[in-house]
């Protein structure tokens, strides 16, 4: 393995030795008509020969604007786009001199009337949208809008596909301005592909009804739009994908996309036993489940596990379907409907041993349990925004959900006190098989008046949830000591559980000053009603069947819980900054109504201010500085506040406390981000402080017997802080060699209150997480992604019994993409863990390797791949966790190396002849 890595390494200094020839050029650019600086204006080089971008870059709030790069040509053409003015384009002859073009008046545009304007500008900057020329971007062949994404500068995307622009989540994606197969984001970026799309536009979240009143979107959160071209938005495009392998493994993937101008239809469907969700078409890299990975927790925790499909640990077989349909139902009035079907199947063993902490004393818990669990599932999504005039505007989003599942379930526990002497085991087994559904439905409706901004805007959000369960139980718990007892239960529980929750809402938003300042009057209505029945009957030895009621171990529970919260905010809103202050106060009323129990019946009354302020400042089109603050009040759960006794576990009794008082909470939140687009640099930093009074947390006391009684109380003194930063640079080495250079840290420190055996205590930790990450590209041929990540972890206790701890841990991995010879491309994804904190008998260190071989056929429309899965065969998946309360190792079942040879086929009728067009086309008004 040292020697691969050695290879990587001379193999990449090698290939930076070719360079081009440096150049730098430089220029102020102005308006014509009135010598005013143009900021963002988009300036960049051409290749004469094939117009292939070279550089870019957008000029600064002076109109300034540097090129500084390498390139083998001798003469490049300079283009210079700016909405509203005439694109200016000149040739230049490279030196090694710098070049100062000085001042560049650009013309007014005729833009009296629509125009279509053919531009080839990598960037277009338009007040709050920014926007991405896709044929730019040079991406490998045959790529996702995932990989294209990778290549758009500020953007990030995970492993998960989880998506940063600048540092910010995007939490939404749409094709046309239009959802597409509901709020997964990976469906949309890892099936359709980059040569379908013309333009990515990158904004701030906002809802249909905020854009329609002309309100600010979510700052925190970007939504990425991607336009289909117009030649390629008539005709059908998919792929069919399947593969299999050793150890009986296997994957299928298949999606058929129809477009029609605004009427779009996609089906897709998938399956796999190899812990993916099932869309993937066959690349190794999309499929990591299984994988190794190391976290810390808060509590100072150091983890080995397993990443997999459905909760980290086991085996699951999924197998999905789903159908998405888009339309436009006359001008001004969207449709969209999706519907999907899930199953799968998992299965798990797990062996898990147990240090436990005491403040005097400790001990040791065992145990081994074995999983199958069954679920499909189904849901169907609607979204109608209809447009009744050009004040009214009225959105409307039901769904429905059904699911069925089944689970059996076998555990095995012991535990001994520290001389070794077993103190109570316990041995159960279970089948419940639980049905539910659910139905919601969101109204909006919003009234414009005037052209000042002002609104009024009314909503509802009803949700109707209903889940009936069987659960057959076997179980017996011996617990010894001076007085031993032996518990033995068989039962059956028919559950029955439902939820009826409607909130509403009326904002009226006064205008103060037109489109700039405005005053908001809110009012918000909720009512929660739950109704909670298990109806416990043990087993008759007599009549061999379940007859005898068992009171104690059922519950007949209707909780309420109503709260009205009237609402006044200031408003700001300008190019440059948004601001928002508002207060507002919340009445609510909680009651438990216990129908086996009326004398534990319970209501009560909490009422407590609410404090928000909000502030996003723009510096400049490529920078800009948030802050929030929020002061909230946290009612406890009913199932905190209800003395009921709770005996379903023999081991651990839980009783609720009436007398627990709400918790507020303090929050305060900062955020910096910039891209340089002449320097090629990125930064984003960011940083939150909460401070938590009454909190609620668990009280438990052991007996002798390891026997757990627990309560809840209200604690102070909780905090936690945290700070994060992350550096980017783009280098060029020349037009085939590329370099991203990308550095992180994040730390926090956190307080955390709470008891063992009865004795308070505070848990104090420091964290610490540097890492890098290295991209180096030769165009079309190879890529080398090295990164290194090291954690830090520091808790103390102020408890003397409880020892202090201090973990590390280090990862460090290694991505290689090779794309030669022609229609060959090997992929490797390199993990090396390692952590001197585990237990003896546990790996400190360990390797994990995926690899995959794709070539392809049919003229590129067909690609067979063969990959490997834990190819040095060390997935064990053992995983220690610790805790202030214990220190736990586990190890479960985990999918290990297989081998599979799979095939996908794409078909394209879009465009002309079925091909993608290849001018960029943008419209201006």
């Amino acid at each position: 393995m040292k020697k691969l890595l050695c290879t990587f390494a001379l193999l990449w200094t090698c290939m930076t030795f070719s360079q081009g020839k440096p150049f730098k050029i430089s220029g102020t650019l102005i308006s014509e008509v009135d010598q005013s600086p143009l900021e963002s204006a988009t300036v960049y080089l051409e290749t004469l020969k094939d117009s292939t971008l070279v550089t870019y870059t957008i000029s600064d709030k002076n109109g300034a604007f540097v090129l500084d790069n390498r390139t083998y040509e001798d003469s490049l053409n300079l283009i210079i786009s700016y909405i509203g003015f005439e694109t200016y384009t000149r040739i230049l002859k490279i030196g090694k001199d710098p070049l100062n073009l000085k001042i560049i008046p650009l013309k007014t545009a005729n833009v009296l009337d629509e125009v279509v304007v053919r531009s080839r500008a990598p960037i277009t900057i338009k007040k709050d949208t920014l926007e991405f020329n896709v044929a730019s971007f040079k991406t490998k062949k045959d790529a996702n809008v995932e990989d294209l994404l990778k290549e758009l500068p500020g953007v990030e995307v995970d492993e998960d596909g989880a998506i940063k622009v600048n540092g910010k989540e995007v939490n939404q994606i749409l094709v046309n301005g239009k959802p597409f197969f509901g709020n997964d984001p990976t469906i949309t970026t890892r099936n359709l592909t980059k040569e379908l799309i013309e333009k990515v536009q990158i904004t701030d979240t906002k809802s249909k009804a905020e854009a329609f009143s002309g309100e600010k979107g979510d700052n925190q959160n970007k939504t990425i739009n991607l336009t289909i071209k117009e030649e390629n938005n008539k005709g059908v495009f998919g792929r069919l994908a399947a593969g299999a392998g050793t150890d009986n493994r296997f994957e299928y993937a298949g999606m058929v996309n129809m477009f029609d101008n605004e009427q779009r239809l996609s089906v897709l469907s998938g399956g796999n036993n190899i812990n993916s969700s099932g869309f993937s078409f066959g690349e190794i890299r999309r499929m990591f489940g299984g994988a190794r990975s190391m976290s810390v927790s808060s509590g100072g925790s150091f983890t080995i596990d397993g990443r997999s499909f459905g909760g980290g640990q086991g085996i699951t077989t999924s197998n999905t379907a789903g159908v998405n349909y888009a339309d436009e139902l006359g001008k001004d009035n969207d449709l969209s409907a999706d519907y999907f079907f899930s199953g799968s199947n998992s299965k798990n063993a797990t062996v898990t041993e147990r240090e436990n902490f005491l403040p005097d004393s400790r001990y040791y818990t065992s145990s081994t349990s074995n999983s199958v669990n069954d679920t499909d599932s189904h849901r169907a999504n609607m979204a109608f925004d209809i447009k009744i005039d050009s004040t009214l505007m009225v959105n409307v989003r039901p769904s429905f959900n059904f699911s069925k599942s089944t689970n059996t379930y076998e555990k095995q526990e012991a535990s001994r006190g520290e001389d070794g002497v077993l103190t109570n085991q316990s041995e159960s087994a279970s089948f419940v098989e639980t049905f539910g559904k659910n139905f919601g439905n969101n109204l909006n409706l919003t009234k414009r008046f005037g052209a000042d901004g002002a609104f009024v805007r009314v909503n509802m959000n009803a949700n109707v949830n209903a889940t009936n369960s069987d659960d057959y139980l076997d179980s017996e718990t011996n617990i010894f000591g001076d007085d031993p007892n032996d518990i033995v239960r068989r039962q059956f529980t028919d559950g029955e559980r439902s939820s009826n929750r409607l909130n509403m809402g009326v904002t009226y938003r006064l205008p103060l000053e037109a489109k700039k300042w405005f005053l908001d009057f809110k009012y918000g209505f909720s009512t929660d009603k739950r109704k909670d029945r298990r109806s416990t009957f043990d087993f008759d030895e007599m009549s061999q069947s379940y007859d005898n009621f068992n009171t104690e171990l059922s519950t007949d529970f209707i909780n309420k819980n109503q709260t009205q919260s009237p609402n006044l905010r200031l408003v700001y809103n300008s190019d440059k900054m948004t601001f928002r202050l508002g207060s507002g106060y919340t009445y609510r009323t909680m009651e438990n109504a216990d129908r086996l129990r009326p004398e534990l019946s319970l209501k009560e009354s909490f009422n407590f201010l609410d404090l928000d302020a909000n502030m996003n400042y723009r510096f400049s089109p490529k920078s800009s500085f948030n802050f929030r603050y929020d002061y909230q009040n946290d009612a406890p759960e009913i199932s905190q506040l209800q003395p009921f006794e709770d005996v379903s576990d023999p081991l651990n009794t839980i009783i609720g406390n009436p007398n627990l008082k709400p918790s507020t909470r303090h929050s305060l939140n900062f955020g910096y981000n910039s891209f340089d687009f002449q320097k090629r640099t990125g930064f984003y930093m960011y940083a939150n402080a909460n401070l938590t009074e009454d909190r609620v947390v668990s009280m438990t006391t052991v007996d002798d017997n390891l026997v757990r009684n627990t309560t809840y109380t209200n604690v102070d003194g909780n905090y936690s802080m945290f700070m994060g930063s992350n550096f980017s640079k783009d280098f060029k080495i020349d037009s085939l060699q590329t370099i991203k250079f990308r550095v992180g840290l994040s730390g926090n420190l956190s307080q955390q209150v709470n008891f063992n055996n009865d004795v308070k205590y505070a848990a104090t930790s420091t964290r610490l997480n540097p890492n890098l990450e290295v991209t180096y590209r030769w165009k079309s041929l190879f890529e080398i992604r090295p990164n290194y990540r090291l954690s830090f972890t520091k808790t103390r206790y102020d408890l003397d019994d409880l020892d202090n701890r201090n973990f590390m841990s280090h990862n460090l991995g290694i991505r290689t993409a090779t794309f030669f010879p022609k229609n060959l491309e090997w992929r490797n994804d390199i993990n090396y863990m390692y952590n001197p904190n585990v237990a003896q008998g546990f790996q400190k260190s360990a390797w994990f390797w995926n690899a995959t071989l794709a070539y392809s056929v049919m003229k590129d429309n067909g690609t067979v791949t063969l990959k490997v899965y834990d190819l040095l065969n060390q997935n064990t998946n053992a995983r220690r966790t610790t805790t202030e309360n214990y220190i736990q190792d586990s190890q479960s079942t985990v999918l290990e190396q297989y081998f599979m040879l799979s095939f996908s086929w794409k078909f394209n009728s879009l465009g002309p002849k079925g091909e993608s067009g290849r001018d960029e086309v943008f419209y201006f008004d």
